[in-house]
């Protein structure tokens, strides 16, 4: 499916600010309110718009502590229990399957090492999980959305 220039001024629209509404987004590209909702349809039904998402806006006094935990399942096939539980917890930012040795990869930003070993004890509590590393994060070099 090859996107036009109003598609991809839709998408860039919506990853500025996905809550826009129609009518300010229909103006901003001079169409009908109409046009822009059957071309949102049409891009989510093709799979280009797969859903939408918030960023909790932290206040600037609170500085996150980030950490990567590396964790390794008793049964690489059989772990849905444990990714299903993993996507539940609002700290994670981010959670990779691995090949090689480590099984999956956490990201996660939470505001308080206490909070960090919160998650660790969720994730190391389940019956599928045989360790996991836990890295802190002491700085950022590239940071990317």
């Amino acid at each position: 499916m090859k996107l036009d220039a109003i598609d991809r001024d839709i998408l860039d629209a919506l990853s500025a600010d996905a809550r826009i509404p129609l009518a300010t987004l229909a103006g901003k590209l001079g169409l009908s309110r109409q046009s822009v909702r059957q071309r949102i349809d049409r891009l989510e039904g093709l799979k280009i718009i797969t859903g939408y998402t918030i960023c909790r806006a932290v206040p600037t006094s609170v500085e996150l502590v980030r950490a990567v935990m590396l964790v390794y399942r008793k049964d690489r096939m059989r772990g849905a229990d444990v990714t299903s539980a993993i996507a539940k917890i609002p700290e994670v930012v981010d959670c990779a399957v691995l090949s090689g040795e480590i099984d999956l990869m956490v990201r996660i930003a939470a505001e308080s090492h206490e909070r960090i070993n919160q998650i660790w004890s969720e994730i190391s509590a389940h019956a599928g999980v045989q360790n996991i590393t836990t890295c802190f994060v002491l700085s950022s070099l590239v940071s990317r959305s």
